[in-house]
């Protein structure tokens, strides 16, 4: 699952290292946005949620030590600027299709079960998420069975 995780973030417009010119429209910074306010759900971040996240940024776009915090710095203050998941969901919607939609959802699956557990808050951010960036209930259902580690093998479709 992380390798689908990586391919998803270095396959996002401008993912060659160039900084938007407004961080507003840059999907790389959307897509770490909405990965930090569902880390940030449940009001307890854990260690593994957020050594995932910059094991991932450090990996997709090679950034590490003090850029590295600077971007998850720029996501996190995005985050809580922001008065709605719209601002990040609205430039995901416009630069990703069906399928790298429906993959970002199986990723925010992967943040929530990093600690090994999902929060209702949680469940319901990835729920708001997708339902704003046109991903319907079957593949959101199907992306969290996948990522969750407690999974029986009974389809909850």
């Amino acid at each position: 699952m992380f390798d689908r995780f990586m391919k998803f973030l270095k396959d996002l417009p401008g993912a060659g290292g160039d900084r938007a010119q407004d961080d507003s429209d840059d999907p790389r910074l959307a897509a770490a946005a909405l990965m930090v306010h569902v880390m940030e759900a449940d009001g307890v971040e854990e260690d593994a949620e957020r050594a995932k996240l910059r094991e991932a940024l450090t990996r997709a776009y090679g950034l590490a030590g003090r850029e590295l915090d600077e971007f998850v710095a720029r996501a996190e203050e995005q985050v809580h600027q922001s008065v709605d998941l719209y601002a990040f969901t609205s430039v995901l919607k416009r630069h990703l299709d069906e399928q790298a939609r429906i993959e970002f959802i199986g990723i925010m699956w992967e943040i929530v079960f990093a600690d090994g557990e999902m929060s209702e808050l949680e469940d319901n951010i990835v729920w708001r998420v997708a339902e704003l960036i046109g991903v319907d209930r079957r593949d959101r259902v199907a992306m969290r069975q996948k990522a969750d580690p407690n999974r029986t093998d009974e389809p909850e479709l």
